[in-house]
């Protein structure tokens, strides 16, 4: 993986990967699905529980006769076919190495960037840089550009994926033993810290198998609103530029133009707003501290379970067997709700903010640059089927369900404060809008426009200045006072020596 984020990789993309699946060929089962992981190719919809139902991915359908000691020990046994994964995931709640060589395997020999791709991609963020420059006071966050291929964006993407999904996993893996019937939690004895590695490789096949599916199908380094790759370097994935071109209704030339406009914005964004990172970060993390399972479809399907099971296996195997034909999977809730409503509703923001700054940029100099804007937005809002899968299982999603109202808000408050004001909300957190002002943004605009009056005049030197005169004015009343006071304090003892 290059320690400069995107960029000093590209020309060998195609070998490197070939090769990394060389590696990997003798390992291409140890997920033991013999499906390169849980639930099939972009399933993240098994979560913790496959392994409790045996459902995708799950292991619950090997277990068939014997006492419970024959039962740990015939699960002992199924779970040396994982191989080495067992033990790759060094107590990780997700099983990231599992993950990667998941992921490697979907992508598989997904075309990459042809050679004089990254040439084009140079071109045209240049050029959409020029054009950015008068559509915002933001300066050039890039420093460089690259064609990237599925490999590179597993590669630099995968830590901030692991500061995402980690967090919200641990609460899902503690949730998913606790959901278990209490006289069942009872009765798992060694068993326990088994599940907790199943549940491990579990995530990590499923993670895999979406992170993979991505890969194939993501054209922006910033495409979800998020800066998931590390470094100041625009990258574009342009293997899916004619499939893309045809979806939005342009040329191929227009469509690269538009990507690169959107990356260079995103930069621009995320370099000089150096807090936003962190804040949609610190926004998963506190909606995952908040997790909770609803499992009263599960309570009231393990009603019928009697702690006798657990030394009569068929019993068991029936009872899962039941379960699987019914819909009990636990739904991931928040406490924490208002925390996924600040991460969509800033994410909103940023979307919302580049769809008119692109705009703005290039809607007199590419005629088709509205046509494309509005197709952009229905591919955006449709998504994909590996990230529905994502939010299903997670509880949160990365979409930004409010861009066309955030570009409405931004349009509105430039024509009424201007582009350098517009731009300044983003200094400071506080100066967000908020929800509330995506759906009525007159208030909002109203107090910042009423601000920026009551501002148009201020001259801080001038402030200064005041402040002084009126510190010194008290200052010399204050000694007025106090030279009286000694005064009248000197007569009262004269009239007291007369007296």
């Amino acid at each position: 993986m290059s320690n400069f984020g995107f960029g000093f990789n590209n020309s060998g993309d195609d070998s490197d990967d070939e090769r990394r699946g060389n590696n990997n060929e003798g390992n291409n089962n140890n997920d033991g699905s013999g499906n390169n992981g849980a639930g099939g190719p972009g399933n993240f919809g098994g979560g913790p529980f496959g392994f409790l139902f045996g459902g995708p991915g799950g292991t619950g359908s090997g277990m068939s006769s014997g006492n419970l000691g024959d039962l740990i020990n015939q699960f002992g046994s199924m779970l040396s076919g994982f191989g080495t994964d067992m033990n790759s995931g060094d107590g990780e709640t997700v099983n990231y190495s599992m993950a990667e060589r998941i992921a490697r395997q979907n992508i598989g020999q997904a075309a990459g960037p042809k050679s004089e791709d990254t040439q084009a991609v140079a071109e045209s963020v240049r050029l959409a840089e020029l054009w950015l420059d008068e559509a915002t006071t933001l300066p050039a966050g890039a420093t460089g550009s690259v064609a990237f291929g599925p490999t590179q964006w597993l590669e630099e993407t995968m830590p901030t994926w692991k500061r995402i999904i980690t967090p919200l996993a641990e609460k899902l893996g503690d949730a998913s033993l606790s959901a278990m019937p209490e006289e069942m939690r009872g009765q798992l004895g060694p068993v326990e810290s088994i599940m907790k590695q199943v549940n491990s490789m579990n995530f990590g096949a499923q993670l895999g198998n979406t992170l993979g599916e991505l890969a194939k199908g993501v054209v922006l380094s910033t495409q979800w609103g998020m800066p998931l790759a590390t470094g100041r370097t625009a990258a574009i994935a342009t293997a899916h530029l004619d499939e893309l071109s045809k979806k939005l209704g342009a040329g191929n030339r227009e469509t690269l133009i538009y990507l690169a406009a959107r990356e260079a914005a995103h930069h621009r964004l995320f370099q000089h707003v150096p807090w936003l990172t962190e804040r949609l970060i610190l926004d998963v993390e506190e909606f995952a501290a908040g997790l909770t399972i609803d499992t009263s479809k599960l309570d009231e399907a393990a009603r019928e379970f009697n702690p006798e099971m657990m030394n009569d296996p068929a019993a068991m195997q029936e009872m899962m067997n039941r379960f699987q034909s019914q819909e009990i999977q636990p739904e991931v809730v928040s406490s924490n709700a208002h925390a996924r409503q600040r991460l969509e509703t800033s994410l909103s923001l940023v979307e919302g903010w580049v769809d008119y700054v692109v705009g703005s940029a290039l809607g007199s100099r590419v005629p088709e640059a509205a046509m494309i804007g509005a197709a952009w937005q229905s591919f955006r809002t449709n998504g994909s089927p590996a990230m529905d899968n994502l939010t299903k299982t997670l509880g949160i999603s990365l979409s930004a369900p409010k861009a066309a109202e955030a570009a409405e808000l931004w349009r509105r408050l430039e024509e009424a404060v201007g582009t350098e004001k517009r731009d300044a909300i983003w200094d400071h957190a506080d100066f967000l809008p908020v929800a509330e002002d995506l759906d009525n943004p007159a208030a909002f605009i109203g107090h910042v426009t009423f601000d920026a009056d009551e501002m148009k005049d201020f001259n801080p030197i001038s402030e200064i200045e005041r402040l002084e005169r009126e510190l010194n004015q008290d200052n010399s009343g204050e000694d007025d006072r106090q030279i009286g006071s000694a005064g009248d304090d000197e007569n009262e003892g004269d009239n007291k020596d007369g007296e």
